[in-house]
């Protein structure tokens, strides 16, 4: 059961739409199921003689008297609304039931408490088998305003004691973190027009990607525009500053003009404050460089990954909250720069935990600068990695499902079950990649002798854990892997002391193939003595600025134009 808290100003407009046919002839016998007093409140949806006009006066009283005392200055979005919804499969709740709920929502929000003879005007008007509007004024018969403060957040615990003893369907509880859901409105433009996901829907995700590339706020509102998107920014009046602004989706028009959505109506963290948190207003000059090895990123962004497991085991919440925020990055931009199939089931990861990279915990974006930083360096690379890509997305999935422990272990339900729908995204990209590339090492297995050998050398490196590493279908996998790390200048024994010694293996369901991606991402040590050498003798690369790719987000933004 899902309630939506919103505010406005027009209480007779609000009742056109909650007795009228609705945008797509979709209201069917709209009527009220409960008021503040059923025989005081007209009922144009039961009653013929009652009108709109009728209903808004009389929900309007005490607001007017309010009014009067104002000197004609009516109070500010004065109408509260509050659609409440069952989740889909649902059974029908009779009317009955639905006028329990609505009372039982103000009650809890504060617009009217039991018991409270002065509390505000409200009613409850059913229009649809699913779900009810709760609409009121929000001025008390005393002329104080409720006490409505967290009121989204009331209803919700409210509706979450609601399912359990109406054996409804249980969703999971929010911390006020959320973004905003589409509104009705939203929903039916959406499907008018031929998309899947509403403009709000479209706008968050395009920002978060973008925001996950950029190295500064100027870079972000320049990519969004290269997108086609428009920017407006809000400037203070006294300090001449960008204070905020807003974003309008190609072709999203209300009466000939943009439909604007500002930053942190489309997410918290999308707001412009929260965006200078982890990126600074103007555009830095030391961007990254090309370098020797072009397969670097990679391996920085699979260490930084593997580190922020043991960060999310230390106990400091605010540092974890920041690197699950840089992992939320990470994922965009490894989608942003996979090829294959599985690209799409990453995408859909990376919008899956968006969810999941913020709580109410304050994250420390400083103390995960590394982590952020690695990330942003996948959206510059140029290089097809192969093996290393597989190993990235390995790594993610680790991290992932180690998310969702970390956010049950805190109660936070929405998280930890955005981050669940993450992991097994990621879990489907990796088997798509991963198996073919894992059975294609199987294939290419060294003669016996080698195998023999490297059995030896993991029964010295790693006698706990030997039994079962050979027992696991990845082991001749692994035995190619670690052929190639020896050719590349890697001491097979050692490399497999040091590759195990990264994390414990005691928990891995696979350990032969943890320990292939592990040692996948080693540098080539034969490579790196070669460009050593090359230095010295003068040889260098001519500098280069990368720009992240962005041919993903574009592609999206075209596709979105050819639905106009």
């Amino acid at each position: 059961m899902v309630p939506d808290v919103s505010t406005g100003s027009s209480t007779l407009g609000l009742i056109n739409y909650l007795f009228g046919k609705g945008r797509r002839d979709e209201h069917t016998d709209p009527h009220i199921v409960a008021a503040w007093d059923m025989a005081g409140a007209p009922d144009p949806g039961s009653d013929p003689e009652a009108t709109y006009t009728q209903l808004a006066r009389r929900l309007d009283h005490h607001v007017d008297l309010r009014t009067r005392e104002l000197g004609g200055k009516q109070p500010p979005q004065h109408v509260w609304h509050c659609p409440v919804r069952t989740a889909p499969g649902d059974r029908y709740l009779t009317d009955a039931e639905w006028a329990e709920v609505a009372r039982r929502v103000v009650a809890a929000t504060g617009i009217a408490p039991e018991g409270d003879d002065k509390a505000c005007r409200w009613i409850a008007v059913r229009h649809a088998d699913d779900h009810i509007h709760i609409m009121a004024t929000t001025v008390r018969a005393d002329g104080r305003r409720p006490r409505t403060n967290r009121d989204g957040w009331r209803a919700q615990l409210e509706c979450r004691k609601i399912e359990a003893e109406f054996g409804l369907r249980r969703l999971k509880s929010g911390d006020l973190t959320a973004p905003r859901t589409p509104t009705g409105a939203e929903r039916a433009k959406a499907e008018r027009q031929g998309r899947e996901e509403t403009a709000r829907e479209w706008l968050r995700e395009q920002a978060y990607a973008v925001a996950a590339a950029v190295r500064s706020i100027d870079e972000y509102f320049t990519v969004l525009r290269s997108l086609g998107i428009q920017v407006k920014p809000r400037i203070g009046p006294e300090t001449g500053e960008v204070t905020g602004y807003s974003l309008s989706a190609p072709g999203d028009t209300a009466n000939g003009e943009p439909v604007w959505y500002g930053g942190s109506k489309l997410a918290p963290d999308l707001s412009y404050n929260r965006l200078r948190e982890r990126l600074p207003t103007q555009d830095v000059a030391d961007r990254p460089q090309q370098v020797a090895d072009s397969a670097e990123p990679w391996h920085r962004a699979e260490t930084a990954i593997r580190d922020a497991q043991t960060v999310l085991d230390s106990g400091d919440d605010e540092v974890a909250q920041g690197h699950l925020d840089a992992f939320g990055d990470a994922l965009h931009n490894l989608a942003l720069v996979a090829n294959g199939e599985h690209r799409a089931e990453l995408q859909t990861a990376a919008r899956a935990f968006n969810r999941a990279r913020r709580s109410a915990i304050r994250a420390d974006h400083q103390a995960a600068t590394a982590f952020r930083e690695a990330a942003k360096e996948l959206a510059y690379a140029t290089h097809d990695p192969g093996g290393l890509a597989i190993a990235l997305i390995f790594a993610a999935l680790h991290l992932a499902r180690a998310a969702v422990k970390w956010h049950e272990q805190r109660g936070h339900e929405q998280q930890a079950a955005a981050a669940e729908a993450a992991f097994r995204h990621l879990q489907a990209g990796y088997q798509q990649a991963g198996e073919p590339v894992l059975a294609d090492l199987t294939r290419r297995a060294p003669r016996g002798a080698t195998v023999r050998r490297f059995e030896q050398d993991l029964r010295a490196a790693l006698p706990d854990h030997a039994d079962r590493i050979l027992a696991d279908p990845a082991w001749p996998a692994l035995t190619t892997t670690l052929a190639r790390a020896e050719t590349a200048g890697h001491n097979p024994r050692r490399l497999l002391a040091e590759v195990a010694a990264q994390r414990e293996l005691d928990t891995a369901e696979q350990p032969a193939e943890v320990l292939n991606w592990r040692i996948t991402v080693q540098p080539n040590k034969r490579a790196q003595a070669a460009r050593k050498r090359s230095s010295t003798t003068g040889a260098s690369f001519a500098p280069m600025t990368p720009q992240p790719s962005v041919t993903a987000l574009t592609s999206k933004s075209e596709e979105r134009g050819r639905h106009r």
